[in-house]
């Protein structure tokens, strides 16, 4: 892999040896100097490191896993061509919950988010689109086709865990890369799929010809469906359809039970259709040609088994024949979908057109150079970097057309390129959309138009997890400001940025119907600013309140308005400034000093001003996917303040100390007691960078260095957790160079130590020569060649290019970034 470039390094390493050795100690350290500021080595053909099954693989729960899935795919595709595993006896023993509502409840549950799980052995269809790294068990997964050799003798629908409608495989006959997939099945027939933007392509090899078929599922999305319809045209060679579904995490409340997209699809055949049958529910009909019927979304979000529609064809083949099919796709009608399949294949083969899916991702992921002989390394952060680069997705046609959250159709604004979709915005907002942005800010445009549209299509509401063509309201706090305000910190400005500034200021402002009701509460409150009336007339969301629950809410919404006031000040409006800010520094109203005999938290309050009983710091139920334990770092515009409320900077490190190591010293990252950090999970990923904010930012670079290492694995289970549309992963990736994102709306970076010898990203040069498994804390820092202690760097390397060099050793230098001036600054409400 990469023999070339790996043999010139070490070619380089032999000559700078041999010229070494004939040196004094002045002339040896010159040429130490001179080769360090040589011309970095950086890898090439970055595409061969990255391994899609990295975080495929987790403890049989979907909470736990990393629920990223292979498949065909370019980046940011509409198109994402892959596996939807079935499941067997074995893997419905590791869970018994699953197991019960199967057997005993009669719903359809999907393996896994995004279809694909490691430890599962047979493959039920392959679908058109999924999405990657859910933390709700299944959305998506439209369409699954299925290779198949033996007689339809029942409904497919009635097939409880689809052990006769399925097919087992093998990871040793399994080949997964960008762009391209291939899988060997043991019905002797071979997969190989490949993708563009908004089109599939696949090779069915059939090993023996006798009863070749394939079977569309045209109901079966991962969570159900409220409508579906499929029709054969054996003259043309098409088979045509469209699926409405919708129900994402819809098994948590009724408010998400409910359609919101059709998808439309046309599949085109190179080999004859000889015959055609269809089923819907319990019933098949042989030599049909059409089929209607959705699966539903049972009575409490899990499809009922039974229920569905779809067709199969017959196909006219010799033994060891490849079938071919073409499949476009559009969320608005079926003429797009034809017009998009025949626009992006046109007549390219199926090679061609997975060499284009692999030029596409090496011309993405290699905006981001490193330079390292860790083969292990590189795969992981190249895998993390390509998860971070799936979502949003493109939502418009070839012709720009697109549906919108008002269920009409819409054209992309005159400055798109494109529309997007699948906002994961309660994940995404913290660090995947600024990497997004530093690597292409036209896109992070685009993206941000993209939701300032679906707001303009829901009422003014910004959504915070945008599905396809529809609002979910789903987790918690107002990201959809925050987003768009670090749209524009890291330069992405080429889009309607006046015009969303005062919609965000509506909402920041006036209360609307839907943040003054609870519907769909707790999961799915549907208020952009659960009880604004509350954060206006008390300074902090109640326990009784329209939001999930209402202290991490006040958290979140104290970063909503530092970032909305963060982008008041680009846009010249000072007095909306100040204000936003001042409201940032609400956290302070629900922080109890005695919240413990010994110790004080974050903790939730009622309406009179009282504290919230039966308070427990250790508790992961308390608060949104976290505990009073873990939230109480989750302030990242005021990192000083906090310091100050609890007691000084020994005081903060000493209780951060804590909180990722035990009493013997061993550390925690991952899932212990919610007691410790769990640095796989959203309101404890900025934890490690808040020692910044007490002087001892080595104990930073120690954390962060040590979570990438526990954590991170070149492995199926490598993924900490799940990876969230690709948040997760891009945390991974800023750590990896040793910078961080942390503030809301600003594109300051905070500093630890990079694990690559050379890297670039944007305008940035990250030199650390010395860096090694051993050396992870800086020693010195230059910036543009000038010493500096900060622990931190301003946003000048967004418009213009900044060289960091690191000097790392296996001792801390305690001085870096210890002085209160080389600290990362912090915001704290004006005092007057």
């Amino acid at each position: 892999m990469n023999y070339n470039i790996k043999n010139k390094h070490l070619i380089a390493l032999s000559v700078s040896a041999a010229l070494l050795s004939g040196c004094s100690n002045g002339q040896k350290e010159q040429l130490k100097r001179t080769e360090q500021m040589a011309e970095p080595l950086y890898v090439s053909d970055v595409v061969s490191y990255v391994n899609p099954l990295i975080g495929t693989k987790g403890p049989f729960n979907h909470r736990q896993a990393g629920n990223v899935t292979p498949g065909a795919v370019v980046p940011f595709g509409m198109f994402n061509f892959g596996p939807e595993h079935a499941y067997t006896e074995d893997l419905l023993a590791e869970s018994e919950g699953i197991s019960k509502k199967i057997r005993e409840e009669k719903k359809r549950i999907p393996v896994s988010p995004g279809g694909y799980n490691y430890q599962a052995s047979r493959v039920k269809g392959f679908s058109f689109t999924r999405l990657s790294g859910t933390g709700c068990l299944g959305a998506s997964g439209d369409i699954p086709v299925m290779p198949f050799t033996k007689n339809i003798t029942f409904s497919p629908a009635t097939d409880p865990i689809n052990g006769y409608y399925s097919a087992a495989f093998s990871h040793d006959d399994e080949t997964a890369i960008p762009g391209y997939y291939q899988v060997g099945l043991d019905n002797d027939v071979n997969v190989q799929l490949a993708a563009t933007a908004r089109s599939g392509i696949a090779n069915f090899t059939f090993k023996k010809a006798e009863n070749a078929k394939l079977l569309f599922r045209t109901a079966y999305s991962q969570l159900g469906s409220g409508d579906a319809y499929a029709k054969v045209d054996a003259e043309r060679g098409e088979i045509t359809g469209y699926v409405t579904s919708g129900n994402f995490c819809g098994y948590l409340g009724e408010y998400n039970q409910r359609d919101y997209y059709t998808l439309h699809f046309v599949a085109k055949l190179d080999k004859p259709i000889t015959g055609s049958g269809a089923w819907k529910d319990d019933l098949i009909e042989q030599g049909a040609k059409s089929s209607k019927g959705g699966m539903g979304y049972g009575d409490n979000g899990w499809p009922d088994i039974g229920k569905g529609s779809g067709v199969w064809v017959d196909l006219g083949l010799d033994n060891g024949d490849t079938v071919q099919m073409r499949v476009g796709i559009s969320y608005v009608s079926l003429d797009n979908a034809r017009e998009n399949l025949a626009k992006e294949q046109a007549e390219q083969s199926f090679d061609q057109i997975r060499k284009q899916s692999e030029n596409a991702w090496e011309s993405e992921l290699s905006k981001v150079k490193v330079a390292s002989e860790d083969q292990s390394k590189l795969r992981v952060f190249y895998t993390a970097l390509y998860h971070s680069l799936f979502h949003p997705n493109v939502f418009s046609d070839v012709n720009g057309e697109y549906m919108g959250f008002d269920q009409k159709v819409h054209s992309i604004e005159a400055s798109q390129t494109a529309q997007y979709a699948n906002f994961s915005g309660w994940d995404v907002y913290r660090s995947q959309l600024q990497l997004v942005t530093l690597l292409d800010k036209k896109r992070g445009s685009d993206i941000a138009q993209s939701l300032f549209n679906q707001a303009n299509q829901f009422n003014g509401v910004w959504d915070r997890w945008t599905h396809n063509a529809g609002p979910t309201g789903v987790m918690s706090g107002d990201p959809s400001t925050i987003a768009i305000a670090n749209f524009v910190a890291f330069g992405a400005d080429d889009f309607d940025v006046n015009g969303a500034y005062h919609s965000l200021r509506q909402a920041a402002v006036n209360p609307t119907e839907f943040d003054l009701s609870d519907v769909g509460c707790p999961v799915f409150c549907r208020g952009q600013k659960p009880s604004l009336d509350q954060w206006q007339s008390l300074g902090y969301i109640a326990d009784e309140s329209n939001s999930w629950e209402g202290a991490s809410e006040t958290l979140e919404q104290a970063s909503s308005y530092f970032s909305l006031g963060q982008l008041a000040n680009r846009l010249g409006k000072a007095e909306d400034a100040t204000r936003f800010i001042n409201e940032a520094g609400y956290w302070r109203n629900i922080y109890n000093a005695s919240a413990t005999e010994s110790l004080g938290y974050i903790q939730g309050r009622n309406k009179d001003g009282s504290w919230k009983k039966d308070f427990d710091a250790f508790s992961g139920h308390l608060f949104v996917e976290g505990s009073p334990a873990q939230y109480l770092w989750m302030i990242p515009h005021d990192g000083a303040g906090l310091a100050e409320i609890l007691g000084g900077d020994e005081a903060m490190s000493k209780r951060l100390d804590e909180h990722f190591k035990k009493p013997d010293g061993t550390w925690v990252l991952y899932r212990d007691s919610a007691e410790y950090a769990d640095v796989s999970n959203q309101p404890s990923i900025l934890s490690p960078w808040m020692y910044l904010h007490t002087g001892d930012a080595y104990k930073t670079q120690q954390t962060v260095r040590e979570t990438m290492k526990q954590l991170w694995l070149d492995a199926p289970d490598g993924i900490p957790g799940q990876d969230d549309l690709g948040q997760m992963s891009s945390w991974y990736v800023f750590s990896s160079l040793g910078i961080y994102p942390k503030y809301p709306g600003r594109a300051d970076l905070a500093l630890s130590s990079p694990q690559f010898t050379f890297a670039q990203i944007g305008n940035l040069t990250i030199n650390a020569p010395d860096a090694s498994d051993d050396k992870v804390y800086i020693d010195t820092l230059r910036i543009n060649g000038k010493p500096s202690l900060n622990s931190w760097i301003d946003e000048t390397y967004i418009n213009e290019p900044v060289t960091l060099e690191f000097s790392l050793s296996e001792e801390p230098n305690k001085a870096f970034g210890q002085a209160k001036e080389n600290r990362p600054p912090s915001y704290s409400p004006s005092k007057s």
